[in-house]
């Protein structure tokens, strides 16, 4: 029977695929859209295929991909240099802001307010770019030091 370790290694060299991470900013539009039209049905598939996601690609060939980047820098930043995804230091804070905005974006999807939904729905997915091209940016610089 494989390991905990050994399903983490296979998890984050799947989620590697640039595919995987790609596929899933799709996701957050996905749930608002599912919550805004309340359509659970779609909601469980959403979420079935966010939680499988990281398994259904093979790993990447290179890292020269900017998604592969991403994951890659996600699992260092957690991983190896030991830090959390939340905090008020920076990039963190950037996941604690996008906590409330992400938030807000679903309160106006339930209260069918689709422009306060589409425009903080943005701001999330803003916010999360923000974050991982940061830890990108600080991933890229340890690999070239």
């Amino acid at each position: 029977m494989p390991s905990l370790e050994t399903f983490e290694q296979t998890f984050w060299e799947r989620h590697s695929n640039p595919k995987s991470g790609w596929s899933r900013v799709l996701v957050l539009p996905a749930l608002l859209y599912v919550v805004y039209h309340r359509n659970w049905r779609l909601a469980v598939a959403v979420i079935l295929f966010t939680a499988i996601n990281p398994l259904l690609f093979s790993p990447p060939k290179s890292d020269d991909a900017w998604m592969t980047r991403v994951v890659l820098a996600e699992e260092w930043w957690t991983e190896e240099h030991e830090q959390s995804i939340l905090g008020f230091s920076y990039p963190n804070v950037l996941n604690v802001l996008n906590i409330l905005v992400t938030g807000y974006a679903f309160v106006s999807a339930y209260r069918k307010q689709p422009v306060r939904a589409i425009l903080s729905g943005l701001a999330s997915m803003i916010l999360k770019f923000w974050y991982v091209g940061s830890l990108v940016h600080r991933y890229d610089r340890k690999r070239h030091s």
